[in-house]
């Protein structure tokens, strides 16, 4: 399928983010996945190829997995399903596009931790506490939740996601949408994982976003993905330091070693951090899936 970074559709344009293109169609959207890649908050120059397949394949397989638990906002990934005037663009949408049914979206990022890294790990050697929460002194970087926890934070449409209380996310949805959202939260992260670990990945964090189509909450945006999840090879895991992954920290961190103030305008990436980053989200979608990667 080679490289895709921007789209042009014969259809109304409904949001462009930093790496996802959204169009209306009838009564539904089309949601592209594009190979740009963002990080620490800029769009890089470089796309990296085929991870917006590898995304959209990965969330398509998570959509199906969980469909006894929660529905989703997937209709189809086939273009032979989509609109007679998108025939003309599968070399645009094959294997990165989805058609979706219009949700009302909750404006809640919620996000389960089961391991504490990243911005929850600078938040504990602060305070000893991860968005409110007090944990147990003598905790190591990477280490496993007893329990995994729920951290939900407002979207930002643009700069940072804000971290909330679960009482404040009641205020703002209201107590019965806020319980309901967390149990099943907590129940697609607890599956997930336990699956995701017999392929040999240890997903350590997710976001999950979810909207209602009348009275019925549905999972909406992406699932368990390199891009909303950090995800770890399970046979190199060791708590106490950070460790490796399959997503797109490996573009942070090679951003951060060269000195990038991370303020302003960003640095080209080499040709092997692309080629690298690329294999990283093809192994975690054959991990996932358990497929060969073969779109061409």
């Amino acid at each position: 399928m080679g490289v895709v970074t921007d789209t042009n559709l014969p259809l109304k344009a409904f949001k462009k983010g930093k790496v996802r293109d959204v169009y209306e169609t009838n009564d539904e959207l089309l949601l592209i996945v594009t190979d740009r890649i963002s990080a620490f908050d800029y769009v890089l120059y470089e796309p990296i190829p085929d991870k917006g397949i590898c995304l959209t394949q990965i969330s398509k397989f998570w959509f199906d997995f969980f469909k006894d638990t929660i529905p989703s906002h997937m209709v189809s990934t086939d273009v032979d399903d989509f609109p007679e005037e998108l025939q003309g663009h599968r070399q645009t949408l094959s294997g990165r596009s989805m058609l979706v049914k219009k949700a009302e979206v909750f404006p809640i990022e919620c996000i389960v931790r089961g391991y504490i890294s990243g911005s929850a790990w600078k938040s504990y050697q602060k305070d000893g506490t991860v968005c409110g929460i007090k944990l147990p002194e003598g905790m190591k970087e990477s280490e496993k939740f007893d329990e995994p926890l729920f951290t939900p934070s407002t979207k930002a449409e643009s700069g940072h996601d804000i971290n909330i209380s679960f009482e404040k996310m009641k205020e703002i949805i209201g107590d019965e949408d806020a319980e309901k959202l967390k149990e099943i939260s907590l129940k697609m992260y607890n599956e997930g994982a336990k699956y995701a670990r017999k392929k040999g990945i240890i997903i350590a964090d997710t976001k999950f976003e979810f909207g209602k189509i009348g009275d019925q909450i549905i999972v909406v945006d992406e699932v368990l993905t390199p891009d909303s999840s950090r995800f770890w090879p399970a046979d190199q895991y060791e708590p106490g330091k950070s460790q490796p992954s399959f997503d797109k920290q490996y573009v942070r961190d090679y951003l951060s070693s060269i000195g990038w103030d991370k303020n302003s305008t960003p640095p080209h990436l080499p040709d092997d951090v692309i080629e690298e980053t690329t294999n990283k989200y093809k192994e975690a979608y054959e991990r996932v899936t358990g497929k060969k990667f073969t779109f061409i």
